[in-house]
């Protein structure tokens, strides 16, 4: 049985050495912003689409990141990661999926601690937040 395509993309914003993420009600675990393409969409304007959608921040994305490709269940996936600047908003509640169980800026020591819905990548944002704030990586 051949995989579902899943294409995404994943913002990593970066703010005074704390990182933008957002809890998931359903696996109570903590990732940053992200979510699936719509049709017609490019990565880039689904990454700003979900950040604001799941946070209530405009960013202006900086730089592009290395793209995750990864099987999780039956789903093969591409998720596409940008560094962004958060430029206006503040946090609110308006993720239309209602999936969002909280919304908070984390340190690299807290991020290490929490339990994440994609383990596989702490390492990166640690290291992210850390460079953000000119610590050695």
């Amino acid at each position: 049985m051949p995989l579902t395509v899943w294409k995404g993309a994943a913002a990593v914003v970066v703010e005074e050495g704390r990182m933008l993420m957002i809890k998931s009600k359903e696996t109570n675990a903590w990732s940053i912003p992200s979510g699936g393409l719509e049709e017609s969409e490019t990565p880039e304007q689904a990454c700003i689409r979900e950040v604001w959608e799941e946070t209530g921040y405009k960013v202006a994305i900086h730089e592009e990141l290395p793209v995750k490709r990864t099987q999780i269940g039956d789903y093969d996936v591409t998720t596409h990661y940008f560094l962004c600047e958060k430029i206006a908003g503040f946090i609110s509640y308006q993720d239309p999926d209602a999936e969002v169980e909280e919304i908070g800026w984390k340190t690299a020591e807290e991020i290490s601690g929490l339990v994440h819905n994609y383990p596989e990548d702490v390492e990166m944002l640690v290291s992210l937040v850390q460079k953000s704030v000119g610590e050695e990586v």
